[in-house]
Formats: C-alpha cells, structure tokens, sequence
C-alpha cells in the first residue's frame, strides 16, 4: 500500500483542500495537532496582512470515524476567508508580470495576458494543505517513535549556529516556539527581526535557511534498488517542490565536496546496551554529516534536510518588467504579500519531509491498518536483532 497525496485550491478561492490516501486503518488522526501546525506556519515576524484574515483549520470531509482512519482517503478542507477570485474589483488581472514567480512563464503557457490564474495557484497558499498533509502522516509517524523538529537556521545572512541534539529537542523548540522567526537562539533571532524590519522600510524581501530534523527511524527506509525509490531523493524533490525553494541539502550537503572523505564519511560503532532499547538496534555514529541516509536509506542517525528560500518575488518597490498586452516596459504589479515567510518554511519543510518519512514507512510496513503495519515493524525489528 503506498501514501501518497494530491492538493488543490487557488489562492483566493473558497478553501484548499489536500487528499490523503493510503493512511492505515486505526490510524489516530489528531486535529487539534494538525491545526497546531496550520497555525505555526501562519506565525513568524515579516509576514503579510492576510494572516490577520486567515484562520486555518481543517474540515476533515471523509475518511475519519471517531477520531481514527478508516483506511480511505482521508479529505480536508481548510476554507479561504479571503475568497474572492471571482470579484474583478478586488482580485483584478495582473497583465505586468512579476520577475521571480511564475507570472510570465505560466501566461506564456497557458497562452493568456492574464496572470492572475497562474498566480493564483502557484501561490504558497497552497502550502497550507501540504502542511496539512504532512502533520497527519505525522499522526502515524508517533505511532512507531518517530518525531521531528523544524527551524529557522538564518535569514538574509543572519544566521545561528545553534546545535540540534535529540536529547535537547524540548528545550529547543521551546526557544523555537518564544522566537519571533522560529530560531532557538534569541540573538540571531534579534538580528533577523532587524534585518526584515529594514527590508521591510525598503519596500523589499529577504529569504533564507531552513533546518528539519526527523528522529526515530529505523535503519532501511528507502532503496538503493531503484533511483525512483532513494530517501534522499524522494526528499530533496518533496522540498525542492516547495514554492521559493531554490537549494536542498542533507546532511553536510554542499559543504562534504570540500572535505577529504576522512572527515565526512560517518564512523560505525555497536554499542550492545543499546541493541534491544535503540531504534538502530545498537549501531551508532560519533558524527551524523550523512543526514542519515546512506545509498538512499536510512542508517537509524537523524535525518537532516536544509533548505534554502529565495526572498519573495512581490516587492513592495516592484521591478522591470512588461505590459504582456502592450509590450511595454512598466514595474512590476503588486500584490499582497509578505516581506519575509522563511518561519513558515521551516513548518512547510518539516511537515513535507515527514510526509516523505511515513511514505517509505508505509512501504517498508505494509498493510490495511495500523495493527498490521505493528505487526510487520515488530517481526522486522526482532529479524534484524538476531543477525
């Protein structure tokens, strides 16, 4: 059984919606967590005036019998306030197109001088039902062990170099959660109010790095077998799919190519006090640079995915651009927007990654329902132990 699903929705539209499907059956689907997670990804200082309209919650429409999946897709609703996409007055066409969004090429495509509908979708609205879906794949994801964390790293070169330990992870997301741009270091986060409070004053954006840490997976998840199945793969496309993602890495990332193996390749070490208490079943690393995977498994050490988000493409001061009706130079159009939503793309990336998780989980420990899937991961974790 593969987990797999599907958004739609338009910016300005009634509501997004995000189909789930292959979530076992017995699965406790936890709304009051999932709304947790469509309210931490509307937080975050920089962002724009629409969060203030906005109330996210999820309308759960199929798929849920009280409080647990029945084993069909599971749908959700979470309903836009701001719907007026057919209201010309309030949501106008947008003929001069913005240089890093998807304006020109989508008109160009879809053979129109109108951007609005390929603005309207490609908008990061849409990522409300992403997060949607990866809090419910995380829904199973506690139900053998695994949790995660997400961060700001840095914001317009204001960075942290805060150290992400499993051990600390509570008192970590504790300073998260106190941050106003989501940084579990309080001056970093000083220093990146200010630079988006500046940016903001200059009518123009800032982007920057995100962090999502997964911890409790198994060794084996993912494939070496086929490329289509490598973990590392799978996760790095998930993000990269994330609108203004330009940049992934896992693990060391970019940084490994300037090393000498010796000091990137992780060390193996088998502890045996931790062969029936540890999900890697004793194996250990002093070092984690690989991200945990290796050959596109998992290797039982965190998984670590950073990404990098470019700064908003709608800038308050607009840019060079043209009239798509008359070819003639103009700025840029304006819309609605943020000056900086890198704290919202710390939850997007968290919650896209954990999905990418459960989805080798389910793969790795098939069945119809959550008991089955228990069964199998306990006859696999007692086969492995014996080896």
């Amino acid at each position: 059984m593969s987990l797999h699903y599907q958004t739609a929705g338009e910016s300005h539209g009634p509501g997004m919606v995000a189909t789930v499907c292959g979530l076992p059956a017995g699965t406790p689907v936890d709304e009051a967590f999932i709304n947790g997670e469509l309210t931490r990804r509307q937080g975050g200082y920089g962002r724009g005036g629409r969060q203030h309209i906005e109330s996210d919650r999820i309308e759960i429409l199929t798929g849920v019998r009280r409080g647990l999946a029945i084993g069909s897709p599971v749908t959700m609703l979470i309903r836009n306030r701001d719907s007026r996409l057919d209201d010309l007055e309030r949501t106008p066409p947008v003929h001069r197109p913005r240089p890093g969004h998807a304006d020109l090429a989508g008109s160009i495509k879809y053979l129109t001088d109108d951007c609005r509908e390929t603005l309207e979708r490609a908008s990061a609205r849409e990522t409300v039902a992403r997060v949607a879906a990866g809090a419910l794949a995380r829904c199973l994801l506690r139900e053998f062990g695994i949790d995660s964390f997400g961060m700001v790293r840095a914001i317009g070169g204001h960075a942290t170099a805060a150290a992400v330990d499993e051990s600390a992870i509570s008192s970590l997301a504790a300073l998260r959660d106190a941050s106003d741009t989501y940084c579990p270091d309080p001056d970093a986060t000083q220093r990146q109010v200010k630079a988006i409070h500046d940016a903001k004053l200059a009518k123009d954006t800032l982007g920057g790095i995100v962090e999502a840490h997964v911890f409790g997976c198994p060794p084996g998840l993912g494939s070496c077998m086929d490329w289509r199945d490598r973990l590392d793969a799978r996760l790095a496309g998930a993000v990269m799919g994330i609108q203004a993602i330009k940049g992934v890495e896992i693990g060391l990332g970019f940084d490994a190519a300037s090393r000498p193996g010796s000091r990137v390749h992780d060390p193996i070490e088998f502890d045996a006090s931790r062969r029936e208490s540890h999900h890697a079943l004793g194996f250990v690393r002093p070092s984690n640079n690989a991200g945990g995977t290796e050959g596109g498994m998992t290797t039982g050490q965190p998984v670590v995915v950073r990404a990098a988000m470019k700064p908003i493409a709608t800038i308050g001061q607009g840019l060079p651009s043209v009239d798509l009706r008359t070819r003639e130079p103009e700025r840029s159009q304006h819309e609605r927007s943020d000056i900086c939503a890198v704290a919202a793309a710390s939850v997007v990336v968290e919650n896209v990654c954990c999905f990418e998780i459960a989805r080798v989980l389910r793969e790795k420990f098939s069945g119809d329902s959550l008991r089955e899937m228990r069964l199998q991961h306990q006859a696999f974790v007692a086969a492995a132990r014996t080896r």
